[in-house]
């Protein structure tokens, strides 16, 4: 039985249609109950925003004009960045390949096999990259081999799910066909799911290695190496000017690489 009874509309020629009444009223008071519920839960003061909200400014305003003398400090953890990016998005993606087989239903029957693959991309997933930087320089030691661990992983449970959903939509008539024909199982497979896939599975590792060089950014607070060493150590002497030095590198880096994947998927389409 509907809670919500459809409205009658009696139409000129006396035929009757019956309008379904719109939910939007009963939505939108559910979301001003769990806004309400939220703010309170968490403490959220707009006075206190508006008071203070000020000092944001302030700080903003101390990094800029950046400190251009302090560049010479920037190359060598910049560059650290990058090549932790780079290694950790190009090794996370190949190993999400074939984990995202695994987890493709269409694919593999076995059922457990596809159900243990999820889990494990959803558990990987589930891991902050800083947490996982974290625990990875209590294992291997300070340095850029822990953020590059960390990146990896990310990457690899990030690219699994887009790919292996992405595969459950394919169309599997070249495979049903190649299989027909005798031809073994592995390469049937790939022969007829990677022309479906690969302009997708590239895009998505290129905007995985455009967000891993921001996240690379702030390993450096868990000891994982990059510009986050730096950039921890002048916000914590507040020396703002030098912040506003790093973060435009920064800035100019993860544009440069944008636009260097907006050419490369251009390519693609």
């Amino acid at each position: 039985m509907s809670i919500w009874k459809p409205k009658t509309i009696m139409l000129p020629n006396g035929k009757k249609v019956m309008q379904p009444r719109s939910k939007v009223p009963i939505i939108l008071l559910c979301v001003a109950v769990v806004t309400y519920f939220s703010v309170e839960m968490t403490g959220f003061n707009f006075a206190q925003l508006v008071a203070r909200g000020d000092q944001f400014f302030v700080i903003l305003r101390a990094m800029f004009p950046p400190r251009f003398a302090y560049m010479h400090r920037v190359w060598s953890p910049l560059f650290d960045t990058i090549k932790m990016s780079l290694l950790g998005s190009v090794i996370g993606a190949l190993l999400a390949v074939p984990a995202a087989v695994v987890a493709a239903g269409n694919v593999v029957k076995n059922k457990f096999a596809v159900h243990s693959m999820r889990i494990f991309l959803s558990g990987v997933r589930t891991l902050p990259t800083l947490v996982i930087a974290l625990v990875a320089t209590f294992i291997l030691g300070l340095g850029t081999l822990a953020g590059t661990i960390a990146i990896t992983l990310f990457t690899f449970a990030y690219i699994g799910k887009q790919m292996y959903e992405l595969i459950e939509t394919v169309d599997m008539g070249a495979y049903e066909a190649m299989q027909a024909t005798g031809l073994k199982r592995i390469p049937s497979v790939w022969l007829a799911i990677s022309p479906q896939i690969k302009p997708v599975y590239i895009a998505t590792s290129l905007f995985c290695l455009e967000g891993n060089v921001r996240h690379a950014a702030i390993l450096g607070w868990v000891g994982a190496g990059g510009i986050g060493l730096i950039l921890n150590e002048r916000i914590q002497f507040r020396d703002y000017d030098a912040v506003g030095m790093i973060i435009l590198s920064l800035f100019v880096t993860v544009t440069l690489i944008e636009i260097l994947s907006y050419f490369i998927r251009r390519r693609l389409t």
